[in-house]
């Protein structure tokens, strides 16, 4: 009765995707996504199979995985890895991703399609990153004894796990050989409900942004933009981040500015440049003397944010107004202090920032205008909240090697 109403919630999950298809530019890329699954798979697979499957639902999960999956082909070179996401904005940012020997959508968690997606790739082992719990994948998996793992998983006391009507998605929980959680909160919660063959090994995030910050690109643009003065990198942010730190911008000559939103259709930056009342460049349609002479860069262009960084002093982290802040530790690697609204209590690294005094919540105007004028008059307290920043990133490095360390086993007896 439970996996028949389960099965029910996915295919009227899979209609309604359909339906919003019509109009919803997101939903039609799923829909279309998912009716090429199979042709792609059929022509693209080949006879061998032997793949390791891993899983991200979308684009965050997948930089989670990164570390893995390039430290995988490192070590395996001749094991083919096999990439699926759920949404959109992964697959089609990552489907050219090149350590990747297939890149495609995951067919929606029906019985058919699972044993149809399980025959054709023949995984050796399966990786799902943070937060993916499909219960007839799992279950099949586990019925053709393949090995399969959750990585940089993170569990809260009010998931559906741990409430007493949840019991078929604890049974989900069961099919793991193991699970690699990011905190102790975590595998207490789960060894509670009696499942033990857990590791607390952090976030794969951390191995991966100290790689990006190695490799950080130069962007001569704003590099001559930021020269010799005191600027703010805000984001990915959302409109109601945009108007607390806007205005305190706009009020501040003292202050320079890099808005780089989540969004970066034209209605939103247009929307941005009227709320702006000083000097401001879009990224796109600028270069370095003019650059030099703004006091506002726009970055209206993808791929640059975690460069971005390297050229200020304070950062601000949207979406804290929203469902939730964007990617924390890919600005504070770079030793700047982080500041992000009140929405942050789901992110084990934002609770962990702001006791270690590298990373700070605001609510209101007022509480953003108190912290701006600390860190602008107070250098020296500006600068120990940066390096409180960065060394709580370098100092929760190494996931990635454990997680590898303890699959190694699986890939070898599979390699024989």
């Amino acid at each position: 009765m439970k996996k028949a109403l389960y099965n029910l919630g996915i295919r009227s999950y899979r209609l309604l995707v359909k339906i919003a298809a019509l109009r919803n530019p997101k939903a039609r890329k799923l829909a279309e996504g998912q009716k090429s699954i199979f042709p792609y798979l059929e022509k693209e697979v080949t006879k061998e199979g032997e793949y390791i499957w891993i899983h991200a639902s979308s684009l965050g999960e997948f930089e989670q995985g990164r570390p893995l999956i390039e430290e995988l082909k490192k070590q395996y070179p001749d094991k083919k890895i096999a990439l699926t996401f759920f949404s959109p904005s992964g697959y089609e940012v990552r489907k050219n991703y090149p350590l990747a020997d297939l890149v495609c959508y995951l067919p929606f968690d029906l019985p058919r399609n699972v044993c149809r997606f399980l025959d054709l790739l023949r995984p050796s082992i399966a990786i799902f990153i943070k937060y993916e719990f499909w219960g007839n994948y799992l279950r099949e998996l586990r019925r053709r004894q393949i090995p399969t793992y959750i990585i940089s998983a993170i569990f809260r006391p009010d998931q559906i796990f741990f409430r007493p009507y949840g019991e078929i998605f604890r049974r989900m929980l069961r099919t793991y050989a193991h699970l690699y959680v990011q905190n102790e909160t975590s595998r207490e919660l789960l060894a509670g409900i009696g499942i033990h063959n857990v590791s607390v090994v952090g976030d794969t995030r951390f191995d991966r942004v100290v790689d990006i910050r190695r490799q950080a690109k130069k962007l001569p643009i704003a590099e001559a933009f930021s020269a010799g003065r005191q600027v703010l990198i805000a984001g990915s942010s959302w409109p109601k981040d945009e108007d607390i730190f806007i205005d305190y911008f706009n009020r501040h000559p003292e202050l320079r500015l890099i808005i780089a939103p989540h969004e970066i259709h034209e209605s939103h930056i247009t929307e941005i440049l009227g709320k702006l009342k000083r000097p401001a460049v879009r990224y796109t349609q600028t270069n370095e003397a003019e650059a030099a002479t703004a006091d506002c860069l726009i970055v209206d262009c993808f791929g640059l944010l975690s460069s971005i960084y390297q050229y200020g002093q304070m950062a601000y982290i949207g979406g804290g107004f929203g469902v939730g802040i964007h990617n924390v530790p890919e600005a504070a690697v770079y030793g700047i202090p982080v500041v992000f609204g009140p929405n942050y209590r789901k992110f084990q690294e934002a609770k962990d920032l702001i006791a270690d005094q590298g990373a700070f919540s605001i609510s209101t105007p007022d509480e953003f205008e108190k912290l701006m004028q600390h860190f602008e008059n107070g250098e020296e307290y500006r600068r120990q909240c940066g390096e409180n920043a960065a060394t709580y990133i370098y100092t929760h490095t190494g996931a990635t090697k454990t997680i590898l360390t303890g699959i190694a086993q699986e890939l070898s007896v599979h390699a024989e």
